[in-house]
């Protein structure tokens, strides 16, 4: 497995570059902050928590999508784990991924029980409260072999513009294809050829307000 240490970059103390997209892996700002309004709002949650609900997710990168759902999901007091499915081409390494996690509160523990459990060789693991699967390798090879439909999707691999391969109208074909009917995907960007991919896809799109400097993101629904 191919280390990133030396393709990544630290702006602003702890906030981690990809070398290989010039693109941060998380907001500036906060990236808490953004996670909570681009995915979970965007994918009406924690309201549409039920138990066994999967998300899946384009781009795992630092893993803070996972931590705020996570941590959503343990607050709303669900029994049972939540099911997160990940796919990532250009894993962290694990030292890597701890000075990420610095900019990011505890979780209660669940933010150092995740970097502790992480290699870059990704894998499925378990956690109190949560079944995580993260599976390395390019995602148009790894999503057409994958044998489950999740519940709402997580498109967060970088900027359209640095990494269009993440956002193919093939690819959004392959997540509809591993959608429930009536499920969700959501994403930051609000690029005309994502949301054209989408809808070719199946997905009833949106245009809707995005988060601090990003004025627009796209909230989608898969047709039943």
């Amino acid at each position: 497995m191919q280390d990133q240490t030396e393709q990544i970059e630290w702006r602003g103390g702890d906030v981690p570059v990809s070398t290989r997209f010039d693109d941060p892996y998380f907001s500036l700002d906060d990236g808490v902050a953004e996670t909570g309004h681009v995915f979970l709002r965007g994918n009406d949650l924690p309201a549409r928590f039920t138990a066994g609900f999967h998300i899946a997710e384009l781009g795992f990168g630092t893993g803070l999508n996972m931590l705020v759902a996570w941590d959503a999901w343990m607050r709303a007091g669900h029994k049972g784990p939540l099911r997160f499915t990940s796919f990532e081409a250009f894993p962290l390494t694990q030292s890597d991924m701890a000075r990420a996690h610095r900019a990011f509160p505890s979780f209660g523990g669940r933010r150092d029980m995740l970097c502790e459990s992480w290699t870059p060789t990704g894998g499925q693991f378990a956690l109190p409260g949560l079944d995580a699967e993260i599976i390395i390798g390019d995602a148009r090879d790894m999503l057409p072999l994958w044998g489950a439909k999740a519940d709402a999707w997580f498109l967060d691999g970088f900027a359209p513009a640095r990494n269009p391969e993440m956002w193919s109208p093939a690819l959004m074909a392959g997540v509809a294809a591993h959608t429930q009917p009536n499920g969700t995907a959501a994403t930051y960007t609000a690029a005309g050829e994502v949301r054209r991919g989408l809808a070719a896809a199946g997905f009833t799109v949106q245009r809707v307000p995005g988060y601090g400097r990003k004025r627009h993101m796209t909230q989608a629904v898969l047709a039943a």
